[in-house]
């Protein structure tokens, strides 16, 4: 798992962002929350986390979108710091799950068949909207296809072999239209669960969720 601090205020607080597949800092760079230092986590083809880089904060609070859920599920349990909020954005700590998650055999087929035009309709899906699509692939993640194939064959290993955490999440937001991990799924676990459940229309990716949990929701706190 790749760490990077997008933002360093010189804060005693901050907020940690576990991306989805695919991600780099690309998408994120143009987020700028106030008072509170920025870190973002991506790259999921191994889950090592230097849990160092947090130790001078006194307040940690989380946003895990789609498969960033998932690595944070995994993550945070094993984390010695103050956590104070936790939010999940399409995504449960079930990855791949008929019920919970991304379909079987839906994910295997894309971990095995993975190539440009494959990867252009998923976002494509993820967007649900032209103009959407337009303003994403202007800021997309700049890694080649090849990794991003390893890094889903990766998380498949993961999933498989790796103990199911059940972390303390504090809210949880379901876009109900979501096709990559089905809205659907996403209820299915989360009604489950003591959250703040928050169910919205909408797709998988939605610049104004990120606009808020990643910046304007900490104007001001």
């Amino acid at each position: 798992m790749k760490q990077v601090t997008l933002l360093r205020q010189g804060s005693s607080r901050l907020l940690l962002f576990f991306a989805g597949w695919a991600c780099d800092p690309t998408p994120f760079r143009q987020y700028q929350p106030e008072g509170i230092d920025f870190m973002l986590c991506y790259d999921y083809r191994d889950l090592s986390f230097d849990a160092s880089l947090l130790s001078s904060y006194s307040e940690v609070h989380v946003v895990g979108w789609s498969m960033g859920v998932w690595a944070a599920s995994h993550i945070l349990p094993g984390l010695d710091v103050p956590i104070l909020t936790s939010v999940a954005i399409n995504g449960t700590p079930f990855i791949i799950s008929p019920h919970y998650g991304i379909p079987p055999e839906v994910y295997d087929n894309m971990a095995r068949k993975l190539n440009d035009k494959r990867l252009h309709l998923f976002l494509r899906d993820m967007c649900a909207d032209t103009e959407v699509l337009r303003g994403f692939l202007e800021v997309s993640p700049r890694r080649p296809v090849s990794e991003l194939r390893e890094e889903l064959m990766q998380v498949q290993h993961l999933n498989e072999t790796l103990p199911q955490p059940e972390p303390a999440w504090t809210e949880a937001v379901v876009a109900r239209e979501d096709v990559i991990v089905p809205g659907a799924n996403q209820l299915n676990y989360w009604q489950e669960r003591a959250v703040v459940l928050r169910s919205l229309p909408g797709a998988h990716y939605q610049p104004e969720l990120f606009r808020y949990y990643l910046q304007d929701r900490w104007i001001n706190s």
